[in-house]
């Protein structure tokens, strides 16, 4: 079975970042779909917008999966929130900070890191989310390894986390399940091995059983 993928890149990137991903689902028979938007630039709902029009003119009204990292993941459910919102077949979120993220709030302290950050700084405030409604399965992969990242610039982040993104800050109250791999938060849309496991959820909406999960 063919299943239309849209996968989103996170914030300050391009969707060219997403072709080694989108080609390894590619070979496993997904149809892929790179959304490509100014992360930055413009207000969330702005990006929502876009994407379900995208969606919309790609495939029509057929139920579709998503895949989107980092604040990729939160366009994503800002669109699946939305009266119009396309029909999801399920939903695969890499390193979301869904509940905000303390290194984004810590390089907000200071008036270049909120130029860095743009129309997407309230997002990474701390808050409480929306609960999934779980018409379909959404699952979260989330990282262990800060090698590298706004954690490691703006200081030590306490717990587990990606470097960015600390595993706290990534449950979706009525999410089907959730796993933590050691991969950063960038390194996440390179790994083969998150690209396996999302593409095991793509398809039986679940991870890999010997994963570690949270």
């Amino acid at each position: 079975m063919i299943r239309d993928v849209f996968l989103l890149h996170g914030l300050w990137m391009h969707g060219i970042v997403l072709h080694p991903l989108a080609a390894r689902l590619e070979a496993r028979g997904h149809r892929t779909h790179v959304f490509d938007y100014a992360s930055r630039r413009r207000p969330i709902e702005a990006h929502a917008e876009r994407l379900v029009r995208f969606v919309r003119e790609a495939v029509g009204s057929v139920p579709v999966h998503f895949v989107g990292h980092s604040f990729g993941g939160l366009v994503v459910l800002s669109a699946l929130g939305r009266p119009d919102a396309p029909a999801a077949a399920g939903v695969v979120l890499l390193g979301t900070p869904v509940l905000g993220s303390l290194a984004g709030r810590r390089l907000a302290l200071a008036a270049p890191g909120r130029w860095m950050l743009g129309e997407s700084r309230p997002h990474w405030q701390e808050r409480h989310a929306n609960a999934w409604d779980g018409r379909s399965p959404l699952g979260v992969i989330a990282g262990s390894r800060p090698s590298f990242g706004l954690g490691r610039l703006m200081g030590r982040l306490p717990g587990i986390n990606d470097g960015v993104v600390r595993l706290d800050e990534t449950a979706v109250e009525g999410m089907a399940e959730r796993i933590v791999l050691p991969v950063g938060h960038t390194e996440m849309i390179f790994s083969a091995r998150v690209e396996s496991q999302t593409a095991h959820f793509l398809t039986h909406g679940e991870f890999h059983h010997d994963a570690q999960p949270a």
